[in-house]
């Protein structure tokens, strides 16, 4: 243990830039395994939930590769956010009302091509926002959409019209 704090130097900031780098090539190994352990969906399908998760590890490593936090506290922190994310996943798939609280629902914003303006206004999406979702999608106006909806992810998905309707 005395040689490996040797390496990877104290947790008082005072690291030189050597024991700075065996740092960082640790922290980035434990990084791919977090990412690994989180699964696949967790940086890219990205949700609010994600977003925050990300944010934590990113804070955590960062803080742990300078020092300015203990190496193996930081390292632990990291962990139990990444497990407690894993576990909230899983039960996402298992009860939908956790999935509902943590992932948030589905929200229709277009239907036969009718803009649902009250669901435009309680989400803060202007018309100029919902028409380059619906171009980003091939849709040229909401009256050739049969649904578009704002994903948990903030995305929005369109089903076209079909060409004979």
């Amino acid at each position: 243990m005395e040689t490996f704090r040797l390496l990877i130097g104290p947790d008082t900031g005072a690291a030189s830039i050597g024991q700075l780098c065996v740092r960082a090539v640790l922290l980035f190994l434990f990084g791919v395994v977090c990412i690994r352990v989180a699964g696949r969906r967790t940086f890219s399908q990205i949700t609010p939930l994600d977003i925050i998760v990300a944010i934590i590890i990113g804070s955590n490593l960062s803080r742990a590769m300078t020092g300015k936090a203990p190496f193996f506290g930081g390292l632990a922190a990291t962990l139990v956010v990444v497990v407690l994310h894993r576990l909230l996943a899983m039960a996402t798939l298992r009860w939908n009302v956790v999935a509902r609280l943590f992932k948030g629902a589905p929200v229709v914003l277009v239907r036969d091509g009718v803009v649902d303006k009250d669901a435009l206004r309680r989400h803060a999406i202007s018309r100029a926002d919902l028409a380059e979702g619906l171009r980003m999608e091939q849709a040229a106006d909401a009256k050739d959409v049969s649904l578009a909806t704002l994903e948990a992810g903030g995305t929005i998905s369109v089903v076209p019209k079909p060409d004979d309707a």
